[in-house]
């Protein structure tokens, strides 16, 4: 199975209490999914730290950074039963990475950390 992108961000944790006190920066960022479950967690800089570190990952694992027809509300990051991580797979995900790689089936891998000063994530794109 073929890589066909790979991305990594990494974001200084601090800078998030300033933007997270900013209402409109969760509102334009986040999907409803992701704010509602902010809501569960006690460690909200962190937790949106990380989000936005997979966000931007995943941006440019695609090549395109964000801006280029894909926004940080088209990218939407979830946990499965078990807590892990994921990129929730859309229409406008799937049409995007068509265009830029002309595959229609492929899997998104996302891991993401985070330590006391920084949140870091790493996304591969690979073809099916």
């Amino acid at each position: 199975m073929k890589i066909l992108g790979v991305g990594i961000d990494i974001v200084k944790n601090n800078r998030f209490k300033i933007l997270i006190r900013k209402g409109n920066f969760i509102l334009r960022t986040f999907s409803k999914n992701e704010i509602s479950f902010s809501k569960k967690k006690n460690m909200k800089i962190p937790f949106f730290a990380k989000r936005f570190a997979a966000k931007e990952s995943f941006s440019k694992s695609l090549g395109t950074g964000i801006g280029n027809n894909l926004n940080f509300k088209d990218i939407e990051i979830l946990n499965d039963k078990f807590g892990k991580p994921y990129l929730r797979k859309t229409k406008k995900i799937s049409n995007l990475i068509y265009k830029k790689f002309k595959v229609k089936k492929y899997n998104l891998f996302l891991s993401i950390s985070d330590e006391k000063d920084y949140s870091i994530a790493f996304t591969i794109i690979q073809k099916q």
